[in-house]
């Protein structure tokens, strides 16, 4: 098999992708599930490798770039299409999310990159940064109401 350098820590249904099957991602997700959305569209998740961000499988230094995307919302019901097709936050969420970004660190090679993508609307991204405690590089605000925010971190 030949060598993965990157790693989406917790892909869901890979929306971000261009390529869903991309030779140099190992795509990780916590589930897998196929469904019908509310909207007739079948959601996929369908993980290389079933893991938890805050533990991941993975050797220190394993990679060049770590996608980390986790669920950005608490306020969901289970059974919300958004909880199914995107995940959400635990009660826990705060020290989950800090192990996510810890474990990202751990398996990305030295001056590898993070790309870290939030979502702030029920949580800032100042928040989020705060319980990094790590300044990022630069980041980007995106979508309709710039709520969307990228963000790149390097491990030196």
């Amino acid at each position: 098999m030949e060598k993965k350098i990157i790693l989406d820590a917790c892909c869901g249904p890979k929306m971000m992708w261009f390529d869903k099957k991309d030779p140099r991602a190992v795509y990780m997700d916590i589930r897998i599930a196929d469904f019908i959305a509310c909207d007739g569209r079948r959601a996929l998740i369908d993980p290389d490798v079933i893991g938890d961000f805050r533990k991941m499988p993975f050797d220190d230094n394993s990679f060049k770039m770590v996608v980390f995307d986790p669920p950005h919302l608490n306020k969901l019901g289970q059974n919300s299409f958004t909880a199914q097709k995107y995940g959400k936050l635990f009660p826990t969420w705060e020290d989950d999310l800090k192990s996510g970004f810890e474990e990202s660190m751990r398996v990305l090679q030295k001056e590898g990159f993070l790309i870290f993508k939030w979502n702030e609307y029920e949580i800032s991204i100042k928040k989020i940064i705060e319980i990094f405690g790590v300044q990022p590089l630069f980041g980007h605000k995106s979508g309709k109401q710039s709520l969307t925010h990228w963000l790149c971190f390097i491990k030196d």
